[in-house]
């Protein structure tokens, strides 16, 4: 089984200490560790960790620059190939397939993984995170996934207007659709075969809930006796 990070913060951790992590979990486990890197928030960045935010494909291209000439153990140690990008953007995908095994994608429609593999090629690994609500019916859902939508809308405004949502703020149905799959686990399971059949090598899910403080154990079960193998 592979582990992978889906999306670690580069303003997290240097460097340095990032690929001496990747590089012992490789030689401890060869080939089952996967870094997911991403170019985090502003707020998360500055506020929070008190670092200077920069712009996201030149930083995160002198963060992969350092990640491979990290020093670490003997001298013939070579830095770990096994790593994919947050990719929401055309820039980030290309440089995920120039310096990364691929990319990962969170909370975009079907459309975007198209565009996704196109831009990574047939052999770039492709994992996408699908936003879902599960419930009995899609009448039952409806508040919490325009509630998901809106918070997944400040970094895909411009996004989702080149894929033909000319006005996201208004949030209407077929955005919210697009964004979020709600509904039966069947509706759920047949929009994460609608990414398979797009290019997705990996879909993942981000359940949401009413009670996010409490298991959803169940709804989980429910979910695994519909998804695709």
């Amino acid at each position: 089984m592979t582990v992978a990070t889906g999306m670690t913060d580069i303003y997290a951790r240097d460097p340095v200490t990032a690929a001496a992590g990747q590089r012992t979990l490789e030689e401890a486990f060869p080939g089952r560790f996967l870094l997911g890197l991403w170019d985090s928030h502003p707020s998360l960045a500055e506020d929070i960790r008190g670092h200077r935010f920069g712009p996201p494909l030149a930083t995160m291209r002198s963060y992969l620059d350092a990640l491979d000439t990290a020093p670490f153990g003997p001298p013939d140690t070579t830095a770990s190939p096994h790593r994919v990008l947050a990719a929401l953007d055309h820039a980030m995908l290309t440089l995920a397939a120039e310096r990364a095994r691929g990319a990962t994608v969170l909370g975009m429609p079907i459309e975007y993984t198209r565009t996704a593999r196109t831009v990574l090629g047939d052999d770039g690994l492709l994992a996408v995170t699908q936003l879902c609500v599960l419930t009995h019916g899609r009448a039952d859902t409806a508040d919490l996934a325009r509630t998901t939508a809106a918070a997944a809308l400040p970094n895909r405004r411009e996004l989702l207007r080149a894929l033909g949502h000319e006005n996201p703020d208004a949030l209407d149905d077929r955005l919210v659709d697009a964004l979020v799959a709600h509904g039966r686990a069947e509706d759920i399971a047949q929009r994460v075969q609608e990414h398979f059949d797009a290019g997705a090598d990996h879909v993942s899910l981000h359940l949401m809930t009413t009670t996010p403080d409490s298991p959803s154990v169940r709804q989980w079960e429910q979910l695994a006796m519909h998804l695709p193998v």
